[in-house]
């Protein structure tokens, strides 16, 4: 594929994770915003029991602590409407320009899809890849209820979650591939990803859990509620960008065909 096809579908990535974005963050706000209200509001009455029970034990006629509860840098209406948007929509930027350009590589490279196909396929192996799997073996936990004292270690083992998901998915490909020759296309794809959920089914065993994410007494259904938000909201992230970077994919590939390079293509380095 030449640079400048590439170039242009890299534009469009990120108009259709701009896109996605959108329609994220309208899911986020309505469907995540209550659980993570409702997480801060558990973890404030908390803190408020404990000080209480501080002071109760510290006897009658201690003086009271000086000062207050510290105020926050940004507020949480700004957090939840502003802050929310601008993160989700550049992540969803970010993501939609790294898709596109595993679209380009992978466009003809694993069958014979159409551009659009391509497209819907690559939205839901990085779904798969980067969220999903992750997902599986270490859940979302809201904000203000995780343990600060495991934040680092949990950060590290989800990180190295997406990076071994992501490998597993390329070499199950790669493997599909190999196989498609002898097995025939049906019987090599069945069995790449039967070796993929074994893998990973391998790594969830070897790597350790994150018990310890979560303060003890958080209710679990408010804990269920905010992960099935975050993961409907990466699912409808993932599917509005297969959909809308598929549709102008394939319009710019269907106005260049093979044979009808322009002369800005000829003069272009390959990029696959």
């Amino acid at each position: 594929m030449y640079g400048s096809t590439v170039r242009s579908l890299l534009v469009r990535g990120m108009l259709a994770g701009l896109i996605a974005g959108l329609l994220a963050f309208a899911v986020a706000y309505v469907a995540g915003e209550p659980p993570v209200n409702g997480s801060i509001a558990v973890e404030e009455a908390q803190a408020a029991q404990e000080a209480q029970e501080a002071g109760g034990h510290a006897g009658h006629g201690a003086a009271a602590p000086a000062g207050g509860e510290e105020e926050e840098a940004v507020s949480r209406p700004v957090q939840s409407t502003f802050g929310l948007a601008t993160g989700v929509l550049v992540y969803g930027v970010a993501l939609g320009g790294i898709a596109a350009l595993a679209f380009s590589f992978v466009l003809g490279r694993v069958g014979r899809f159409t551009p659009r196909a391509t497209a819907a396929l690559t939205a839901a192996a990085a779904f798969t890849t980067v969220y999903l799997v992750p997902f599986l073996k270490y859940p979302a936990t809201p904000p203000a209820v995780g343990n600060p004292d495991t934040i680092g270690k949990r950060t590290t083992l989800f990180f190295l979650m997406i990076l071994l998901s992501v490998l597993l998915g390329i070499a199950a490909v790669i493997a599909g591939r190999r196989l498609a020759p002898r097995l025939g296309n049906w019987n090599a794809t069945l069995v790449a990803a039967a070796g993929f959920v074994v893998v990973t089914g391998i790594a969830f065993a070897v790597l350790p859990d994150n018990d310890d994410a979560i303060k003890p007494g958080f209710p679990a259904a408010l804990l269920w509620e905010f992960r099935l938000a975050s993961l409907a909201v990466q699912a409808v992230l993932w599917a509005a960008f297969g959909l809308v970077f598929g549709a102008l994919a394939q319009r710019l590939l269907a106005a260049r065909p093979a044979a009808a390079v322009t002369p800005a293509d000829r003069t272009a380095p390959s990029l696959g």
